[in-house]
């Protein structure tokens, strides 16, 4: 082989070793195929809708979390301001109605919810120096205290052209095809953008980043806000979902968003990784739960085996990372 025939190759696999999310569409791939024997309807187009419509919040939760996670800091308030914002937007629209302003309204007021929550989540930890870790832990605990004060208890209704209109399509296609798909153009419109390119040298090297003149405050402030965004969509996606309000509904978000990031090959110290893989990350969630339900094991051993099975792909998901970072 000439030598620059060799140089090429070595930068082929150059790069393929920094697609960390390589691994996790791999496992995407073959854990489909699985729940497609196991499923025969799953390829039908409702039946697909429906499980897409299952990945969504987490999905979205996900991307949120990656930015902070790229940053080299951690959300764990995630789904605490998802309860929030859906308690806050259902009170919302018993208050204001069914009208097309009051949907509006509400969803706009759910949504700079979720932001100031991550602005609040931003200045504690890069203006205050508090630990990401701990400080996001703290503020979840407030936050789910303000959407129990917000809704004591589970309950309220969505409007129905609100949910209908979630459930439904445009042009054929169903609405949460369509946010998919919008989400995935702003994932990679944006990781091509100037500030993502510094969002990763803030994660990848912090002091350098400093010295170099980058605004570090000021990114790690903008991730954190990024992730109460997508937290605040995630919730409105959730109140469409199940046409009401509670304040546990995003308790379980937290740590399955995190769980999403590593399968898509980000790594938790920050600098390597992307949104991409922590979108792929969410949907393998979604099909190992659907492998284990549709396989039909003893209801004691699904948590057994669904754990055993994630942990397999994470510590893929960490090895890849690792050779990324050589």
């Amino acid at each position: 082989m000439s030598q620059a025939g060799a140089s090429g190759s070595a930068a082929i696999l150059l790069s393929l070793r920094r697609q960390t999310w390589i691994l996790a569409a791999i496992v995407f791939v073959v854990l489909f195929a699985v729940n497609a024997v196991l499923q025969p309807r799953l390829l039908e187009p409702g039946v697909m809708t429906t499980t897409l419509q299952t990945a969504l919040p987490l999905l979205l939760v996900a991307i949120g979390q990656t930015y902070v996670v790229l940053a080299g800091d951690i959300d764990l308030s995630v789904g605490s301001i998802v309860s929030l914002v859906n308690v806050s937007v259902v009170t919302l629209f018993m208050a204001w109605g069914d009208g097309p302003l009051a949907i509006f309204g509400a969803m706009a007021v759910g949504i700079a919810i979720g932001v100031a929550c991550g602005v609040a989540n931003g200045i504690a930890v890069a203006v205050l120096r508090f630990q990401p870790i701990v400080a996001t832990f703290a503020t979840a605990i407030v936050i789910a205290g303000i959407a129990l004060w917000v809704l004591p208890q589970a309950g309220g209704q969505a409007p129905t052209p609100y949910w209908r209109s979630y459930m439904g399509g445009v042009a054929g296609i169903g609405v949460v095809v369509w946010i998919t798909l919008g989400a995935l153009a702003f994932v990679l419109i944006f990781q091509r953008s100037r500030f993502y390119a510094q969002l990763m040298a803030v994660g990848g090297q912090r002091q350098a980043a400093y010295q170099s003149g980058l605004p570090v405050m000021g990114h790690r402030i903008r991730a954190y806000a990024l992730s109460g965004l997508f937290a605040g969509l995630t919730a409105l996606c959730l109140t469409a979902e199940t046409a009401s309000g509670d304040p546990l509904s995003g308790q379980a978000l937290t740590l399955q968003s995190v769980t999403a990031v590593v399968l898509g090959g980000t790594a938790l110290a920050g600098g390597i990784g992307g949104a991409v893989g922590s979108m792929i990350g969410a949907v393998v969630l979604i099909l190992i739960r659907n492998l284990i339900f549709f396989a039909r094991l003893p209801f004691e051993v699904q948590a057994l085996v669904e754990g055993l099975i994630i942990l397999a792909v994470l510590a893929g998901g960490v090895l890849m990372t690792r050779r990324a970072a050589r």
